[in-house]
C-alpha cells in the first residue's frame, strides 16, 4: 500500500469540505456559510488504524471543466495529481445540484467515497435517503456526516481505509447516447496511440470525454497533436449536426438525466417538503426587504461595533490594571539602567499599550463568526448588489470587503469570487481600504480619548467610512483602469443555519491567538526598535536653560508646587530628547508633508512605523509618551496633544493610507505584478492625504 495515501476532499462550494477537513485533521481552517472561503489547497497528514493519510482540502468546484479563476486550482489538481481516493463531499440538502459534479468524478475512474454532509438538515426537512441504493448506483461507499458536529467522522475514516485496503475493483462507467459513445471510443483510441505507456483505459476514456466536452486546459495540453485536435473538432461538428446540440450540452444532459433518475429512486419525502424552508422564507422576507433590508443591515453593524466597544470596556479595564500592576512590579524589581528603561518604557509600554485591546478584537470576531455562520453575510452581498452597481461594483465584492474587517490579506485573496479580471483587480485595490482588526486599536484609543460618550458610534462610523471610501475609490479606479464589462451577479443564498458554539468559539480563539501572536511578535519587536530609535543617540546636548532650571528647582524645599514644576520641566526635557533622537529626527524630516493635516512629529513617527504593521501605531504612541513620563496615561496624553478635528483626521489617514507589507506582497502575487502593488501604495497614500486634509479643515469648524 502506498504511504501516505492521498485523500482529496472534493465538492461544490459551500458543501462543507473545509469543515470536514477540520473535523478529520483537527485543523482550524476558516469556514463560513457562503461560497469561496477556501481559495487554495490545504494539506495535513493523519493516521487511522495504522494507515497514514494525507488529507487535501480542494477549493470548491461545480464542474471538472471549470476554468474560472476561483475554480481553476481545484480543476488543475484533479487533472494533474490523481489522488488515491476522492472523498466527494455533497450537500445532502441540495443533491440535485451536487450530483452533477459526482457524475464527472465517476468518469475519472479514481476510487471514491461519497459523503452526504449536513445530513442533520435533511432529517429536519423530513427527507430520507436510501444510502445503500445510492452506494450501489454510484459505485462507492456512502457515509452520512455532519462535519460541524463531527458526526460520521470515524465512519468516514474507516471507509477510506477500507477502500485503500481492498483489492482494485472495476470502476463504474456512465453510458451515453450511442453516437457519443462511438465518438468517445474513436478519440480514446487515438489518444491511446499517442500515449501508449501513460494512460490506463479508464484515464484515456475520461480525457477523451473532456476533450469532446471542450475542456480548455486539456485541449491546450494536447494542442501539439494536430491530428488529434482536428479529429476532435470533426467529432464535435458531427455530433452538433446529428443532434442540433453541441457535445458539451449532450454530455451535461446525460449527466443530469442520470442524477435526476437516481434521486427519484433514492430520495423520499416523508413530511411536508416546504416545512424546512418556512423559516428561511420568513427571515428573507424581512432581511431582503427592499425598504427594510439596508436599514437592518446598518443597524446590525452598528450594534456590532457599539457592543465591541461597550462590552469590551470592562475586560479592557481589567487588562489595563494588570499591565499597570506588572509594570510597577518590574519597575521596583529591576535596577536602574538602560535595561530597566528598555523593559519599562519599551516592552511594557508598547506591548501593554496594545494588548489591552484584545477583548475588543475577540468581541468583533464573535459577531463576524455569527454573521458568516448564519448565512446573513451572503444575503448582505445580495442586498448590497443594487447599491454597489452605482459604484461600478456588484454584490459579490462585499465578501472580500467584509473579509477585510478581519485582515486585508485574506480579503485580497477572497477577490477570487469575482470572475471578471478587471473587476477583480479593482476589488483588490480597494480591499486595503477596509478597516482590518489591526486598525481597531487605533480607533478605540482615539474614540475613547476624544469621544468617550459616543465611542462605539465613532468606531462604527469609521467602519462605514471604510466601506464608503472603498466605493468612492472604485468609481475613480473604474475611470483609471482600462477595460469594461462586469459579470452578472449570481450567488446562491445558503439556508440559514445556527452556528455551533464550537465554531463561534473557534473564531474567537483564533482571532485572540492571532492578535496575541502579533503582540508577542511584530509589536514586541517594533516596541524594542522604537525604544532604541528614540533613546539614541545618548550624547544629546540639552538646552542649558533646562539644565539650570531643573538644578535650581531640585534645590528648593519640598512642596506639591515643586513636584509639579519639576515634573513639567523633566517632561519638556524628555520631549527635547525625543525630538533629537533618531526617531524624532526621521519623523521631523517628513513632518512637513503632514503639517497641513495638523499632525505633529509624533503622528509622523506613528505613520512611519505603521507601514510595517498597523498594530505598531498604538505601540509607537505608547513608547513615545512613556518616554515623556506622561503619568496620566496614553488616553489623557493624546487628549492634551491635539484637538478633536486632528484626531478624526488621523483616524481617517490611518484607515486609508498604504497597506501593510503583507498586504502589498499578496496584491503583487494575486495581480501577478509588482506594478499594481506599487500603484496601490501610491494611490492609497494620495487618497488618504486628500481625505484627511478635508476632514481636518471641515472638522475645525464643526468640532
Amino acid at each position: 500500500m502506498k504511504s501516505p495515501v492521498t485523500v482529496a476532499l472534493v465538492g461544490n462550494p459551500n458543501a462543507g469540505a473545509t469543515s470536514l477537513f477540520n473535523a478529520l485533521t483537527g485543523a482550524q481552517s476558516a469556514v463560513a456559510n457562503y461560497q469561496r472561503v477556501t481559495t487554495s489547497l490545504s494539506t495535513r497528514e493523519i493516521s487511522h488504524r495504522g494507515v497514514s493519510l494525507r488529507i487535501v482540502d480542494v477549493p470548491g468546484i461545480f464542474s471538472t471543466s471549470s476554468q474560472s479563476p476561483e475554480e481553476k486550482i481545484g480543476c488543475d489538481y484533479l487533472h494533474g495529481e490523481e489522488p488515491d481516493v476522492i472523498v466527494n463531499v455533497l450537500d445532502a440538502g441540495h443533491l440535485d445540484r451536487s450530483l452533477f459534479l459526482t457524475t464527472q468524478l465517476i468518469e475519472t475512474g479514481l476510487p471514491r467515497i461519497t459523503v452526504l454532509n449536513m445530513i442533520d438538515e435533511v432529517r429536519r426537512a423530513g427527507i430520507r435517503i436510501d444510502t445503500a441504493m445510492l452506494a450501489s448506483a454510484l459505485g462507492s461507499p456512502v457515509v452520512e456526516t455532519c462535519a460541524l458536529k463531527k458526526e460520521g467522522i470515524e465512519a468516514l475514516l474507516d471507509a477510506v481505509v477500507g477502500v485503500v485496503s481492498a483489492p482494485p475493483v472495476t470502476p463504474l462507467r456512465l453510458h451515453y447516447d450511442s453516437h457519443l459513445e462511438a465518438a468517445i471510443d474513436r478519440v480514446q483510441q487515438h489518444m491511446a496511440e499517442l500515449h501508449p505507456q501513460e494512460l490506463s483505459p479508464v484515464r484515456s476514456r475520461w480525457l477523451a470525454t473532456k476533450l469532446l466536452e471542450g475542456d480548455d486546459e486539456i485541449l491546450r495540453h494536447e494542442s501539439n497533436h494536430v491530428e488529434l485536435v482536428d479529429e476532435i473538432r470533426g467529432e464535435q461538428s458531427t455530433l452538433a449536426h446529428e443532434h442540433d446540440e453541441d457535445a458539451a450540452t449532450l454530455l451535461a444532459s446525460a449527466r443530469f438525466a442520470f442524477s435526476n433518475g437516481l434521486l427519484r429512486e433514492v430520495r423520499q419525502q416523508t413530511e411536508d417538503p416546504t416545512a424546512g424552508f418556512k423559516l428561511t422564507r420568513i427571515l428573507d422576507d424581512v432581511f431582503l426587504n427592499r425598504s427594510l433590508g439596508l436599514p437592518l443591515l446598518l443597524g446590525i453593524l452598528w450594534v456590532m461595533f457599539e457592543a465591541t466597544f461597550s462590552l469590551g470596556a470592562i475586560p479592557t479595564d481589567w487588562i489595563k490594571a494588570g499591565v499597570q500592576l506588572a509594570t510597577d512590579l518590574v519597575d521596583k524589581t529591576l535596577p536602574e539602567g538602560m535595561f530597566h528603561d528598555l523593559v519599562i518604557n519599551g516592552v511594557m509600554a508598547g506591548v501593554g499599550g496594545t494588548i489591552v485591546f484584545l477583548p475588543n478584537i475577540v468581541i468583533l470576531f464573535f459577531f463576524m463568526a455569527v454573521l458568516s455562520g448564519t448565512g446573513y453575510l451572503a444575503r448582505a452581498s445580495f442586498l448590497m448588489d443594487r447599491v454597489m452597481h452605482h459604484f461600478g461594483l456588484h454584490g459579490t465584492t462585499l465578501i472580500p470587503m467584509v473579509a477585510g474587517f478581519g485582515c486585508n490579506v485574506p480579503a485580497v485573496m477572497a477577490t477570487s469570487v469575482i470572475t471578471n479580471k478587471r473587476a477583480r483587480l479593482i476589488a483588490m485595490l480597494i480591499s486595503p481600504f477596509m478597516s482590518c482588526s489591526a486598525r481597531l486599536p487605533v480607533f478605540i484609543l482615539f474614540a475613547g480619548a476624544f469621544f468617550s460618550n459616543i465611542a462605539g458610534t465613532v468606531v462604527f462610523a469609521m467602519y462605514m467610512a471604510s466601506i464608503g471610501t472603498a466605493m468612492l475609490s472604485a468609481v475613480l479606479l473604474n475611470r483609471i483602469i482600462p477595460g469594461s464589462g462586469s459579470d452578472a451577479f449570481v450567488m446562491e443564498l445558503p439556508p440559514y443555519r445556527l452556528p455551533t458554539m464550537h465554531s463561534v468559539l473557534h473564531h474567537m480563539w483564533d482571532s485572540a491567538q492571532g492578535f496575541v501572536a502579533k503582540v508577542t511578535g511584530v509589536i514586541l519587536v517594533g516596541s524594542v526598535v522604537i525604544w532604541f530609535l528614540q533613546e539614541f543617540p545618548r550624547n544629546i546636548v540639552y538646552s542649558q536653560d533646562f539644565e539650570t532650571a531643573i538644578t535650581e528647582m531640585e534645590s528648593r524645599a519640598d512642596s506639591p508646587a515643586k513636584d509639579e514644576a519639576l515634573r513639567s520641566l523633566k517632561a519638556t526635557q524628555a520631549q527635547e530628547k525625543l525630538e533629537k533622537s533618531y526617531l524624532g529626527r526621521s519623523a521631523i524630516a517628513v513632518t512637513p508633508l503632514f503639517e497641513p493635516l495638523g499632525f505633529s512629529w509624533r503622528e509622523s513617527a506613528s505613520i512611519m512605523t505603521g507601514f510595517v504593521a498597523k498594530e505598531v501605531v498604538v505601540a509607537t504612541y505608547a513608547v513615545i509618551y512613556a518616554q515623556e513620563k506622561q503619568s496620566d496615561g496614553l488616553t489623557a496624553a493624546l487628549r492634551g496633544a491635539m484637538p478633536p478635528a486632528t484626531a478624526v483626521a488621523f483616524m481617517i489617514f490611518t484607515l486609508l493610507y498604504a497597506p501593510c507589507l503583507s498586504t502589498i506582497a499578496i496584491i503583487a502575487r494575486e495581480a501577478r505584478s509588482w506594478r499594481w502593488a506599487g500603484f496601490s501604495v501610491a494611490y492609497s497614500l494620495t487618497f488618504a492625504w486628500i481625505l484627511a486634509l478635508a476632514v481636518s479643515k471641515i472638522g475645525q469648524h464643526l468640532l
